[in-house]
């Protein structure tokens, strides 16, 4: 191989990793400017969810302890017995919710910048 072909050689992949560096770093700057847009709605929204589920855990303790009162009432149950029927319920029920949360947390998260990236694979390796 000549030395003409191998710079030709090295400039060509020298150029495409330039064109990648850059095209990534224009998606990287894409997602800063969107976080950065929405920042004050993310921040606002975060403290109410917070509340809202702080307020959501309070009200669920309170209807805890109720309804193992009523347990001890009605059926006449000790409180460990009301306790544990409480605490294995609360356990199924985590369960439930963090199997449902997890599957639809998953998915791309910013769909424009995965699919721009997707484009500039295919266009540096020369798919279409």
């Amino acid at each position: 191989m000549s030395e003409e072909q191998r710079s030709s050689g090295s400039g060509a992949g020298a150029r495409v990793t330039a064109i990648a560096a850059s095209v990534m770093d224009l998606h990287v700057r894409i997602a800063l400017q969107e976080v950065d847009r929405e920042k004050r709605r993310l921040i606002s929204g975060g403290v109410f969810l917070a509340m809202g589920g702080t307020l959501m855990l309070l009200a669920l303790l309170a209807v805890e302890v109720a309804l193992v009162l009523w347990m001890q009432q009605v059926w006449g149950w000790s409180l460990m017995k009301g306790l544990l029927a409480i605490a294995v319920l609360d356990v199924v029920l985590a369960g439930v919710s963090l199997r449902m949360g997890g599957q639809l947390a998953k998915g791309p998260y910013l769909p424009q910048t995965l699919e721009g990236l997707s484009k500039t694979t295919r266009a540096v390796l020369g798919r279409k």
